[in-house]
């Protein structure tokens, strides 16, 4: 099965429904499957003291408060609809991540399959429980968790009325953008085998390299943020893929996936025709005449391999010659 590449826009279409839909073009161009927004209301997300953190303060202006920043952001029921026909319109999956119950909801409404809980909200269990009654497909993210705080998600969302067939659970660091060193992608392999449920990542590093290496480790999702330009204002630019750069890493994926191929060891199609060209047989060394024994000082083992295997060396050496051989006639 193809892995599900998710181009997470998330913000940075900076409350614009023109840029959001430049992002969506962006997103087609690049060839995923789908393209992410988030939906909240800053009401319901955040109090009106809540700090920013520390990445949000560098990208954006440090004395705005988390709930002005936010709230400048959020998408209405109108806006929601318009991007999911554009969305339609183009032949790319709309999904958003809901923040709040209302958001939750709505997204309900609009008739999204597909739910994506944050990581921030591994450990609300009403806001689980809200997600698992709907008994969609859910895809949860794991940054700053431990291994018990994801089980007991799981079990909520699954309690709830969510099967667990139906779950993705993705590894993730919720830092922008996240230093190599604390990526540690082995625990992606960690949770599969724990929960015996299929896994993938959200990253947030600077590059493409992490994203094909969770492919090749089997991650069955890859969720990566872009934008159109890392220098643009607002929290989340900067730690983003630029076009160019997501169209490569979507590139690099599906090669992966190639590359990736069956399980059983086998001479490929396209190097099938080297085996006689490469490989060896048992020829003669020298003349031989007929009758003569075959020994190691009148055969070898030259190209192509066309005769008789150098692995049937052995019950070569000592039979009788049938006939005449000249230097380098195939036994």
């Amino acid at each position: 099965m193809s892995v599900f590449i998710i181009a997470e826009a998330g913000v940075n279409h900076n409350g614009s429904i023109e840029l959001a839909f430049k992002l969506v073009d962006a997103a087609v161009e690049a060839g995923v499957d789908a393209v992410k927004f988030q939906t909240f209301k800053a009401e319901n997300l955040v109090s009106k003291n809540a700090q920013k953190s520390d990445y949000q303060k560098e990208t954006t202006d440090a004395l705005e408060s988390q709930f002005d920043m936010i709230k400048k952001l959020e998408l209405n029921m109108e806006t929601h609809k318009e991007l999911i026909a554009y969305c339609q319109e183009k032949g790319i999956m709309f999904l958003s991540t809901p923040f709040d119950h209302e958001s939750i909801d709505l997204l309900s409404d609009l008739g999204l399959k597909i739910f994506k809980v944050p990581s921030g909200e591994i450990t609300n269990l009403p806001y689980l429980r809200h997600i698992g009654s709907l008994g969609k497909q859910v895809i949860l993210s794991t940054g700053m968790s431990n291994l018990r705080e994801i089980r007991d998600a799981l079990n909520i969302l699954i309690n709830a009325g969510t099967f667990k067939s139906h779950i993705t659970v993705l590894h993730a660091n919720t830092m922008y953008p996240t230093p190599m060193e604390d990526v540690n992608l082995n625990a992606m392999l960690t949770i599969q085998a724990e929960f015996n449920i299929a896994v993938g990542y959200s990253d947030h590093t600077l590059g493409i390299e992490v994203d094909i290496a969770a492919v090749a480790m089997g991650a069955s999702i890859i969720e990566k943020h872009f934008t159109l330009d890392k220098t643009m204002d607002g929290p989340d630019h900067k730690a983003s893929l630029e076009p160019e750069d997501l169209k490569a890493m979507v590139s690099s994926i599906r090669n992966i996936e190639k590359a990736l191929g069956g399980s059983e060891k086998k001479p490929s199609p396209s190097e099938s025709a080297n085996i006689e060209i490469v490989r060896k047989s048992i020829v003669a060394k020298q003349n031989i005449k007929n009758g003569e024994l075959f020994t190691e000082k009148n055969i070898t083992t030259k190209r192509p391999g066309t005769g008789i295997s150098p692995m049937e060396w052995d019950s070569i050496l000592g039979k009788v010659a049938e006939r005449d051989y000249q230097l380098d006639d195939l036994l």
